[in-house]
């Protein structure tokens, strides 16, 4: 029997502050939400919009490091994998939840990032790259 593949990547926004908890055992668990917007054309030739929610799960200290850079409106690439879980709600009806278990996380809006590049590039003696300041929509390619 062959193997599948579950891997999962998104590029979006976070649509509220992430959510730091703490199991029993003490193993942080930072979920956040983020959006992803696609754009299409209608039948009728009209531009629209169509934004999907995704639930993430990042585990342990990648979580708890990354619950003190991000926040509302970040900018964020996220790859791992679909894992849903099920339980009984008050009225003993079934109910699933799929999220993404998250392996790999990029920060994109470059806050941080760029501010200790220009540090750095300040602090050497060599010049700074062209097009360093580009982030972005503004990246021609």
């Amino acid at each position: 029997m062959s193997e599948g593949l579950n891997r999962v990547m998104l590029l979006g926004n976070l649509g509220a502050d992430p959510d730091l908890r703490y199991t029993q055992g003490g193993q942080a668990i930072l979920n956040i939400r983020i959006a992803t917007t696609e754009t299409y054309f209608s039948k009728d030739r009209e531009k629209q919009e169509r934004t999907e929610w995704h639930s993430i799960t990042i585990w342990g200290k990648r979580g708890e490091s990354l619950h003190k850079l991000i926040s509302k409106g970040s900018r964020i690439f996220v790859e791992g994998s679909l894992h849903t879980s099920s339980w009984e709600d008050k009225q003993g009806n079934k109910r699933y939840k799929t999220d993404v278990n998250a392996s790999k996380i990029i920060l994109l809006d470059g806050k941080s990032d760029r501010s200790a590049r220009h540090e750095t590039a300040a602090s050497s003696h060599d010049a700074e790259a062209p097009h360093d300041d580009l982030v972005g929509d503004d990246i021609p390619f």
